[in-house]
């Protein structure tokens, strides 16, 4: 699709930004984060890569330039930042914390002006191998997902970043989901983990009321509410919405606007759109897309998905095909696709875009680097920029302007 129909295709989308004085305090504080320096935090697995690797960005390039990364941490596979970008939380993706089966959380300071990381505290994940982190909009609290498990957790947060023990823990069990999945491409032998449950992601709502986590081991996604209070999760009615047979629910984010979903299944390479219910919480199918060229037959899985600032398009990684899809988003929160780019590497475990919206950045897992994309903000077509920086085994990345 060109450009002129890319946007043709977006035309109309209702609250793509914050409105009056909500957007008037985001525009004052991201002018104000634009004077300081940015730096990029990229979570990787060791050994083959040094714990969390720290970058100083160049807003005008995009490019990464290394800075001292921080070890003494075993497989800082995801990351968070607080809302204020005073701290940083990272996983351990682990299996043997304290004596216990389970993984943990380590909270950070950011140093201003250098962005240098300094040690808090850890917490247990109350669960094995944590693969995920978001923070509540409240900032109070971080919510973990626990692959192994199959548990998500909150942890609170204080005001001096200090983790405390988890106020809530929840471990749904399903049956297996199937071990292939229906909506794959043909020729696919994509299996995941379909031998119980397996939480890959949780992410609060916007408002932070509910929150939303996947399981891509029994195929659900699930719906919690959220007391601001105190952390408690508990199922909401209906508490889960069934994914296809074997598609494995992977990753999800929400709209700007608050009123759609958007997930990636990691075996169907699909990209699920749902509409979201803000005073209820529900979520309600609109659509189901390939994230694979048409007429592609084999493996691949698909890792990641992403919003472009402005909420116009969607992009999702696709790993073995190692490509990035792009989907225009239309006003009825359904996705048509416009193209792909090749990543530039091998097994892209995570894309992210800058605080700007103007750099993509993907995560090359197996090919030990990240790769630098520039995104043009009419079309939402990605351009690689020629840029790499090497890190060993990277899982992660997030930004902070201090």
């Amino acid at each position: 699709m060109s450009a002129m129909a890319a946007a043709s295709a977006v035309s109309g989308l209702a609250n793509a930004r914050p409105a009056g004085a909500a957007g008037k305090r985001a525009a004052s504080t991201a002018a104000a984060q634009e004077g300081k320096p940015l730096f990029a935090y990229v979570g990787t697995y060791t050994p083959h890569g040094l714990g969390i690797h720290r970058f100083q960005v160049d807003r005008a390039s995009g490019a990464l330039q290394p800075l001292e990364p921080v070890g003494g941490i075993e497989n800082p596979s995801a990351l968070a930042i607080d809302p204020q970008q005073r701290f940083l939380f990272a996983v351990s993706e682990v299996k043997n914390y304290n004596g216990t089966t389970n993984g943990s959380v380590s909270a950070y300071t950011i140093e201003a002006g250098t962005g240098a990381l300094h040690p808090i505290n850890t917490v247990d994940s109350q669960g094995a191998g944590p693969v995920y982190l978001s923070l509540h909009p409240n900032g109070r609290f971080l919510l973990v997902a626990n692959y192994n498990s199959g548990s998500v957790a909150v942890l609170p947060v204080g005001i001096d970043g200090v983790l405390g023990d988890a106020v809530s823990v929840q471990s749904p069990q399903a049956p297996a989901g199937a071990e292939h999945a229906a909506e794959g491409v043909p020729g696919s032998f994509a299996i995941s983990d379909h031998d119980g449950p397996h939480a890959h992601c949780i992410v609060p709502s916007p408002d932070g009321r509910f929150a939303i986590s996947t399981d891509l081991g029994v195929d659900r996604t699930y719906v919690w509410k959220f007391d601001e209070a105190t952390g408690a999760l508990t199922p909401n009615d209906p508490p889960f919405v069934a994914a296809s047979a074997g598609a494995g629910p992977r990753h999800v984010v929400f709209h700007p606007n608050g009123r759609f979903l958007y997930e990636v299944t990691e075996e169907a390479s699909t990209l699920v759109c749902y509409g979201y219910d803000a005073k209820s919480g529900a979520l309600a199918r609109l659509q189901s897309v390939s994230v694979l060229p048409p007429g592609y037959e084999g493996t691949s899985f698909a890792s990641e998905v992403v919003l472009s600032h402005d909420g116009r398009f969607v992009y999702v990684a696709n790993r073995l095909h190692d490509t990035i899809a792009q989907f225009a988003i239309r006003a009825n929160g359904h996705v048509e696709r416009v193209g792909e780019v090749a990543t530039e590497g091998d097994y892209p475990r995570v894309i992210r875009f800058d605080p700007s919206g103007r750099f993509l950045y993907s995560l090359n897992q197996r090919s030990d680097h990240v790769a630098v994309f520039a995104a043009d903000k009419a079309s939402g077509r990605l351009r690689f920029t020629g840029r790499y920086v090497g890190v060993g085994s990277p899982s992660d990345i997030s930004f902070a302007s201090v």
